[in-house]
């Protein structure tokens, strides 16, 4: 009984839509912990919005329905996450700064023994925080998809 009076005065303190959204730190850790896991296949890209800004999941999941439908190999043929095909994670670290509605934050780790160091552009939607841009070794995410 307690405990329902308690969430009835929450939600009366609450604002009306108000949501718990992950901090931009807590929504990448959400993403890159299970990699360290050594049985960890990788994110499903089955529905990319979940992970990345509506234009960015655009252009990834039409790439991906047109690569399928021709029976090609897709513009992204590794771990957008990780920069890689093949990966052992481990050293994770991420470091997030957020600034209004975007947020930038560095992700490190070891894979195979190298260190690798990405930048992760983040923006808040609607939705949450959403991946808007990935600056790896081997180039920029949105570079990939000729996205501005």
């Amino acid at each position: 009984m307690l405990r329902r009076q308690l969430a009835a005065a929450l939600l009366c303190v609450l604002p009306l839509g108000a949501t718990a959204q992950p901090t931009p730190q807590a929504f990448l850790e959400s993403i890159y912990q299970p990699y360290l896991s050594q049985d960890f296949k990788g994110q499903s890209y089955t529905h990319v919005d979940r992970f990345f800004a509506p234009d960015l999941a655009r252009a990834i999941d039409h790439d991906m329905r047109e690569a399928a439908r021709l029976k090609e190999v897709p513009t992204l043929d590794g771990d957008p996450f990780l920069d890689a095909q093949d990966w052992e994670i481990s050293k994770l670290s991420i470091s997030a700064k957020v600034d209004g509605a975007k947020a930038t934050a560095v992700v490190g780790f070891e894979n195979l023994g190298k260190p690798v160091r990405l930048s992760v552009d983040l923006i808040q939607t609607p939705v949450g925080w959403r991946i808007a841009d990935i600056s790896a070794p081997s180039g920029s995410l949105r570079a990939l998809y000729k996205l501005p």
